[in-house]
């Protein structure tokens, strides 16, 4: 088994899949719709692999790429994300719907609910996400956007990339910040060690707080770790205390629960 620190995103991922394939690594719920969404180690990073080959096949994407990324807080942007990485490519994360902002995105990961808005400002190929929890494709729309769920079932379970991501390229752009593949990597360490992150925590994360956060708060930190998560979205503050109880929940990112360790705040 490698014993070599993880200086990638996608490394963190591969640690997960040795350490336990089977076990719940991302569970999302959705409160307004009832959805409820577990995968394992081994499914999220089929999901990975099989975006990785989509990007990179039919959209050039590899390092020096960009990919912006407009999606809500979700087990598939979970996968997207991850899989940009693997690419060795930069994720755009901004507000998209602002003028010149996807200017350097060679493709744009979009949600279903925001595609008219993001055709508006960039000529960029679109990928078009319906975020069904089955992953089933878009409907009712007509338009230039490629259907993500369409796409992706017909991609390779195995990716290889054509050119090896680099540690020092860049990572990440949110904002004023950037931060490159490695620098992402050692961030995710840093801030789980500063949370107070443990091997095999249970970490439930609201989507409010998960945007706010970013990616290396509400997906990265806890792989580092070796903890899994479990996304909350739109929760309904009612039936977090049974859900933790449910899922097991050992620690929480925002939210605090009774009885629940609430992650960067003293004990």
């Amino acid at each position: 088994m490698p014993t070599t620190r993880p200086t990638l995103p996608a490394q963190l991922l591969d640690a997960a899949v040795r350490r336990d394939p089977a076990a719940p690594l991302v569970t999302c719920y959705d409160d307004a719709t009832g959805e409820r969404v577990e995968l394992s180690a081994t499914t999220l990073a089929n999901w990975v692999a099989k975006t990785a080959n989509l990007l990179q096949d039919e959209f050039d994407v590899g390092p020096g790429g960009s990919v912006a990324v407009v999606l809500p807080v979700h087990w598939q942007t979970a996968a997207v994300l991850l899989a940009v990485w693997s690419c060795g490519a930069t994720v755009l994360d901004t507000a998209a719907e602002d003028e010149g902002t996807l200017a350097a995105a060679d493709v744009v990961l979009v949600s279903q609910d925001r595609i008219a808005a993001v055709e508006e400002v960039t000529d960029a190929e679109l990928l078009g996400l319906s975020l069904h929890p089955l992953g089933l494709g878009m409907t009712d729309y007509a338009g230039p956007a490629r259907d993500f769920a369409l796409e992706v079932r017909s991609a390779g379970d195995v990716f290889s990339p054509w050119t090896p991501p680099d540690p020092e390229a860049p990572g990440l752009r949110a904002g004023g910040l950037e931060l490159s593949l490695g620098g992402l990597t050692a961030a995710a360490e840093e801030l789980a060690g500063r949370l107070g992150l443990r091997s095999g925590d249970r970490v439930l994360v609201d989507d409010v707080t998960a945007a706010e956060t970013g990616p290396v708060a509400w997906l990265l930190a806890p792989l580092a770790a070796g903890a899994s998560v479990v996304l909350c979205r739109r929760p309904d503050p009612a039936a977090l205390a049974a859900r933790a109880a449910a899922e097991r929940v050992t620690a929480t990112l925002g939210r605090e629960i009774d009885g629940i360790r609430a992650l960067g705040r003293p004990a």
